[in-house]
């Protein structure tokens, strides 16, 4: 799939509208998958708009689309006007409501703590039935594992050292098996991680990447720790463990290289790292960072490619 995402009002992420971005996606494209990871649907004062958008973006593409729902970072709760410590209850609140506009076959009424509806109807329905694959983005928080456990939803937490990782998706599949009756399969689970391909060798790719490195840690991903987990955001147990988590980052290099080893080197070592990555923490799924900072794009349809064609084919 091609991913797009939601931020406003900083330099990490410049698509404030992700499905209008999937709109011109899906008319470029005719059998790639367009994953929308996702909508700040606890940042929107009307979240049905999510669920139309959506399920107009599914009919366009005749069922290509996954929907990934997002909380959104502290900084942009704040720059939206909105309440922080509110952000988790809007969030699941705004779920209900777009699933249920997805799969309710007639018009309701919706009167929760946030939203208020006297008429939910949207036209058209998604293309997908009983809808698009929900998935969610996030950090790792216990309550997040949990409710995504419940649903069975595709979980992927990015800028996370690969040991955490590993430790959030065993916690996914303890409270899937224990509480929820189900084994967990690596379908459920992504690795997520810079990739970038040299055909020559390593040092080659290590040469040319770290400069674009360099500028994401320190142009684009500079907001200190309470602009992401302000007070209220997010349970103690959650922010300590950010916390621990931005010590090892911090340690790692920065965030671009915290997902475990990068995948950085010739195709044949990409492809070890990768299986080895996988399977280490369960995962099925790679999301992976190709467009790294200010790199030109002819180097990254460069690496791309390479990827494509050597790597991609003979993942275990």
């Amino acid at each position: 799939a091609i991913c797009v995402n939601e931020h406003h009002q900083n330099a990490y992420g410049l698509m404030p509208s992700p499905n209008l971005m999937a709109a011109a996606l899906v008319r470029r494209t005719s059998r790639a998958k367009i994953a929308v990871l996702g909508n700040g649907i606890a940042l929107r004062d009307n979240p049905l708009r999510v669920a139309e958008e959506i399920a107009m973006l599914d009919v366009m593409s005749e069922g290509r689309i996954i929907s990934g729902f997002v909380r959104g970072i502290g900084a942009e709760y704040h720059s939206l006007n909105l309440d922080p410590t509110r952000s988790r209850s809007r969030f699941f609140e705004a779920h209900d409501l777009i699933v249920k506009a997805w799969t309710e076959p007639g018009p309701f009424a919706w009167d929760g703590e946030h939203y208020q509806y006297r008429y939910v109807n949207p036209w058209p329905r998604p293309y997908q039935q009983p809808h698009p694959q929900i998935m969610v983005p996030s950090q790792g928080s216990p309550e997040t594992l949990r409710w995504s456990a419940e649903r069975r939803y595709p979980l992927s937490c990015t800028f996370v050292p690969i040991e955490r990782l590993k430790q959030f998706y065993d916690t996914y599949r303890e409270f899937a098996a224990q509480d929820y009756g189900y084994e967990a399969g690596p379908e459920q689970f992504t690795f997520s991680s810079v990739v970038y391909l040299h055909p020559d060798s390593e040092a080659k790719a290590r040469e040319e990447v770290e400069p674009h490195l360099r500028y994401f840690r320190e142009r684009m991903f500079t907001l200190p720790l309470p602009s992401f987990f302000p007070p209220g955001y997010t349970s103690p147990q959650a922010y300590r463990t950010r916390v621990e988590i931005a010590r090892e980052v911090k340690a790692s290099g920065g965030p671009t290289l915290a997902a475990g080893e990068p995948l950085i080197g010739t195709p044949e070592q990409v492809l070890e790292r990768l299986n080895n990555n996988l399977g280490a923490i369960g995962a099925g799924t790679l999301l992976g960072t190709f467009q790294i900072g200010d790199m030109p794009h002819s180097r990254v349809m460069r690496s791309m490619e390479l990827f494509a064609e050597r790597v991609l084919p003979y993942l275990n």
